[in-house]
């Protein structure tokens, strides 16, 4: 089968015929149709220092697809050739305490695909089938093949109640712009989203955004007077990873509110603790989604209206990866799509 391969410890990626993964008896073999880049892809095929620090080659890229199930093992049941499905990134070891008590996403020995196994960059993927979620009819294939960071908007927007509340999106990367349209969809009252990319920013209007600002340009006080807000944001949603959004967000926050934190880094972020402590705030974590009720969340906010198409700008077949590679890194894109059909 073709693969999108990191074959060596260097920047670039290969487009290679390698062997068709073989499965066991709890596995599914799936024919994938489509695909995301993520920013992890972004960081292997760059070769950072993260990613040297962490990948091991030759591997075989991706962990955002969709596809159909074309064989499956001895002791699976609940799957079959032909169903539509997707499969959650974390490969969880089962046997930890939170695996046993079901809380598989604060698994301490997960395996990310695509990171630490063999992804979906790829005419076919093998999973365990704990890892498969069947598409219900109707879902979009494009949608579905985004499941995995819609995944992450939907449990970073959702960390803290959202109705009626104001909140504000540091980051409009395709996941912040997901999150965007999920806290529309929750019953927020304003969203304000802070961009500094202007192609972002106008997405993250289409997203369902009430006001999209630059935060070189605007602070976030005024941003409040203008709406008329008298405490400051109830939730914030911290997509970037930069140092100055999350200080910014913490200084905006009303007593009581709630800090979703999904942006990675790359360094270490000085903060004032004291704002935190004498506004009672609570700063929360958030890595992939809660296995599987964020998928159940995704599922049912689709079949009762919400649109995340518009967050998808790009699509390329496979053999154009270089440049769906360089879309995604352009900062002028929401997702990017890869079709591996044809």
């Amino acid at each position: 089968m073709w693969a999108l391969v990191k074959t060596r410890p260097a920047a670039g990626l290969e487009l290679c015929e390698v062997p068709r993964p073989e499965i066991g008896i709890n596995d599914v073999l799936i024919q994938v149709r489509k695909t995301g880049i993520c920013g992890t892809d972004l960081h292997i095929e760059s070769w950072d220092p993260w990613a040297a620090r962490t990948i091991r080659t030759p591997l075989i890229l991706g962990h955002e697809f969709v596809g159909e199930i074309v064989e499956v093992g001895s002791n699976v049941s609940d799957f079959h050739p032909g169903d539509l499905v997707s499969g959650e990134g974390h490969v969880v070891c089962g046997r930890c305490r939170h695996c046993l008590a079901g809380r598989r996403h604060l698994c301490a020995n997960s395996i990310g695909l695509g990171v630490g196994r063999d992804g979906a960059f790829a005419e076919y993927v093998a999973l365990p089938m704990t890892n498969v979620w069947h598409h219900g009819p109707g879902i979009d294939e494009e949608v579905a093949a985004i499941f995995d960071p819609f995944g992450n908007a939907v449990h970073t927007a959702l960390a803290f109640p959202v109705l009626g509340e104001d909140v504000l999106v540091s980051g409009a990367g395709p996941i912040g712009l997901m999150a965007t349209a999920v806290v529309r969809h929750a019953g927020a009252r304003f969203i304000v989203v802070s961009e500094p990319n202007a192609y972002r920013r106008e997405l993250a209007g289409r997203m369902g955004a009430t006001l999209v600002v630059d935060p070189l340009a605007r602070d976030l006080h005024d941003v409040q007077a203008e709406l008329g807000m008298v405490e400051g944001f109830d939730v914030a949603l911290e997509m970037s990873g930069n140092a100055a959004a999350l200080r910014s967000a913490i200084a905006n926050m009303a007593h009581g509110g709630g800090v979703a934190i999904l942006g990675i880094p790359t360094g270490e972020i000085p903060i004032d603790v004291n704002e935190i402590v004498f506004k009672m705030l609570t700063l929360r974590g958030i890595y992939g989604r809660e296995m599987y009720e964020t998928w159940y969340k995704m599922t049912v906010m689709l079949q009762s209206g919400l649109d995340i198409r518009p967050v998808i700008t790009h699509r390329f077949p496979f053999r154009e990866y270089e440049a769906a590679f360089a879309a995604a890194r352009s900062g002028d894109s929401g997702k990017v799509i890869m079709n591996w059909q044809g």
